[in-house]
């Protein structure tokens, strides 16, 4: 069957692609926006991509067309489509019916954290040697793709809340059905589908509606939000995580002596990590997880990986050899003893635990954090994040941000920084600024959930020759 599938590029789509490839079928696809890494990806799997969406792809004849929620009515190539009757459906209903049905699925859900925690899941059930299928909305590095199709029985899957297409707007994780649930956490986002938290609310209620009494969900219990979903109704056991009574992990007050697997060039205060259940000590490890948001990813990844028979101890050695995710606090390059990495965070929630998280790892003397930061998302463009993003930059000492396509005033809104921040539409004079403020040991932490205009790359290529303001 040749399929063609609109919006390719998207880190879910681009993860459909590979696996309808490996199953057999002829795959293409068109999307606007097409960049690394999900775009090398689709290349290395031999999969055509088109630029933008012209109705002349009709020529091509794919016996389905799927469509990606990036894609709306008014679109030129979705109304010739449904104008001719063609045969479409969405992502994860093709997902849903061809490839997960019959596995035991273990989906992680919540607002921040789903692609760190799915993808510790599916290096932990791999170490152990169940050898699972994934889908993940990022690339682990131990992986080096976002979706794999095995013969295994368990598929870990990344379980978005945003809508599932132009003609579903339920939440894309309504089709998965798991039988293993991580709640992560849960607050107000994706303002552009959603009018408020209790709309979202209602979406995690029907996800948990469809979780079978013999399955198992993994809980944040330090989250007001999913005490109060899981109290309109819950038909499964619920093991609870940051929770004393439940799974627990419990940093060590001084730094440890033990050898840790950090890749990044400054010296990091290496800890002991202690895992417990039920208040009884399960295992120990020395790991390096910058913030407490990475801690709770990873003990709600252990407790997801027990449900399916791993024990702790190989979690734990498992989590000792994770080498992270592209775009997760990744570390590009360092030049000129500049350390530039980039990160996916696009919420002022996410942007403040990607900042604390590195200023918890660094000593004193590891130089300052440089926060170059791009709101593009939808919810941040529409501005109702504003009153918060001051706050969530607390940990940087300098702030970059470019205003390009913002409707709302971001020099107001981080007015309370004083002289520390630069705003900026123009992406040279914004590179500028960033290269002749840096010093050698600093952190440059690029944070957006696009590319940026290549940003990245532009500060490692300039950082080698300093421009002039």
């Amino acid at each position: 069957m040749h399929i063609h599938i609109l919006g390719i590029c998207g880190t879910f789509m681009a993860g459909l692609a590979q696996l309808a490839a490996t199953v057999g079928h002829r795959v293409s696809g068109c999307d606007s926006n097409i960049y690394p890494p999900m775009s090398d990806q689709l290349t290395r799997a031999d999969i055509v991509i088109y630029d933008g969406y012209e109705i002349k792809q009709l020529d091509l004849r794919p016996d389905l067309y799927v469509i990606g929620n990036v894609i709306s009515r008014g679109n030129a190539l979705l109304e010739a489509i449904l104008e001719r009757n063609l045969a479409y459906t969405s992502g994860p209903q093709w997902l849903s019916e061809h490839i997960l049905y019959g596995r035991w699925v273990l989906a992680v859900a919540g607002t921040h954290g789903k692609t760190t925690t799915t993808s510790l899941l599916a290096w932990i059930l791999e170490y152990a040697g169940l050898q699972p299928s994934f889908l993940v909305g990022g690339v682990p590095l131990n992986f080096l793709t976002s979706a794999r199709l095995n013969n295994s029985d368990f598929f870990v899957l990344e379980a978005d809340e945003y809508d599932t297409a132009f003609c579903d707007k339920r939440s894309k994780f309504l089709h998965y059905r798991p039988r293993t649930l991580v709640l992560n956490n849960l607050e107000y986002d994706h303002a552009d589908i959603f009018p408020d938290l209790n709309a979202i609310e209602l979406q995690f209620h029907h996800l948990i509606r469809t979780i079978p009494s013999n399955g198992r969900i993994i809980c944040n219990a330090e989250d007001i939000t999913l005490q109060r979903v899981l109290e309109r109704g819950c038909w499964t056991p619920i093991d609870w995580f940051n929770d004393s009574y439940g799974w627990m992990m419990h940093t060590s007050s001084e730094p440890s002596s033990e050898p840790g697997s950090s890749p990044h060039p400054y010296p990091v205060e290496q800890r002991k990590h202690v895992v417990t259940y039920s208040g009884k000590e399960q295992g120990t490890a020395c790991l390096d997880l910058s913030g407490n948001h990475n801690q709770s990813n990873a003990i709600a990844a252990i407790a997801a990986a027990f449900d399916v028979g791993v024990s702790v101890e190989v979690a734990l050695e498992a989590l000792m050899n994770f080498k992270g995710i592209k775009r997760r606090m990744e570390l590009l390059g360092v030049v000129r003893g500049i350390s530039v990495y980039d990160d996916f965070a696009h919420h002022p929630t996410e942007i403040a635990a990607a900042l604390s998280g590195l200023r918890q790892q660094l000593n004193q003397s590891a130089g300052r954090i440089l926060a170059v930061i791009e709101p593009r998302s939808n919810t941040m463009k529409l501005g109702l994040m504003a009153p918060k993003l001051a706050d969530s930059l607390a940990d940087a000492e300098l702030i970059f941000c470019y205003t390009n396509q913002i409707n709302w005033d971001v020099a107001a809104a981080l007015s309370s920084l004083g002289d520390r921040v630069v705003c900026s539409d123009q992406i040279s004079h914004l590179v500028s600024s960033i290269v002749n403020a840096a010093q050698p040991g600093d952190h440059l932490v690029v944070m957006s959930n696009g590319s940026f205009a290549t940003i990245h790359t532009r500060l490692l290529e300039e950082l080698e020759e300093p421009c002039s303001a």
